[in-house]
């Protein structure tokens, strides 16, 4: 485990906003808007329950606490495992960062703007997902399954046999390990408070025992210390997680070594 350089501050939490597509053309204001110009618009909404979507991040963003995540942590080690970013993480979206986001977006033939949009994320994500040879099989049968892999610290998302999105997460302490095996989510609570520890733990869903996915608010870089066994998330990507499965059923999957 590395030393995060960054302090956790004990915040208030910040509301993650809303990030939404284009509005279509109000016909009633325009005169009659094309058709091809509102299915373009249409085309070109964004959804945080597309594959691999995060919120926009761009220069000026910082990581300050666990309620306020711009993601920069997550798109600097993504960044770096891409061999683009050689500084450290910081959490702090400076010139260095901008000029490795235009790096990539070359790479994979986007605009470069030095701006971590939809499409930038979606594609960053997809190529950073590491281990791919050891996510069970089960993870990609029918049905919704988040597998988390401890060796890692990276959850992924399949529906029906096709990965949906990855997180950057946290597991369990060395005496305190999240239990490795295969599960299903068997109780859920958006506000869960930890009768063990009086911690808020949103979004959470059970899958074994006291063990949950859940919303952290300590974790600000998910490789700086661990949970006392929980699978420990982003808050806004417990949400964004919740959004997606609390109304499904979900097996979880945990696997590999502890980290």
């Amino acid at each position: 485990m590395k030393t995060f350089l960054g302090a956790v501050c004990a915040a208030a939490m910040v509301a993650c906003l809303a990030v939404s597509g284009p509005a279509l053309a109000d016909p009633s204001r325009s005169g009659g808007a094309p058709a091809a110009a509102a299915s373009s618009a249409a085309r070109s909404a964004f959804s945080m329950k597309d594959p691999f979507a995060r919120t926009i991040t761009r220069y000026g963003d910082a990581d300050v606490s666990p309620y306020h995540i711009d993601h920069v942590i997550e798109l600097q080690y993504r960044l770096k495992w891409m061999g683009y970013f050689h500084a450290g993480v910081t959490g702090y979206f400076g010139t260095v960062t901008r000029h490795a986001v235009k790096l990539f977006q070359r790479h994979v033939h986007l605009r470069a703007t030095g701006v971590a949009n939809h499409e930038t994320w979606a594609r960053l994500i997809h190529h950073t997902i590491r281990h791919r040879g050891a996510i069970p099989h089960i993870c990609k049968k029918a049905g919704w399954h988040a597998c988390y892999d401890r060796s890692i610290h990276q959850v992924t998302l399949w529906h029906g046999g096709t990965m949906r999105n990855s997180w950057l997460v946290r597991g369990g302490e060395y005496d305190l390990q999240t239990r490795v095996g295969n599960f299903h989510v068997f109780y859920r609570d958006i506000d869960h408070v930890s009768s063990v520890y009086d911690t808020p733990m949103p979004y959470s869903q059970f899958f074994s025992g006291g063990q949950a996915l859940h919303g952290s608010g300590f974790m600000v870089d998910p490789f700086y210390e661990h949970s006392h066994g929980c699978i420990n998330m982003y808050i806004q990507d417990a949400r964004q997680l919740w959004r997606l499965t609390s109304t499904k059923r979900l097996g979880v999957s945990v696997y590999g070594s502890w980290d």
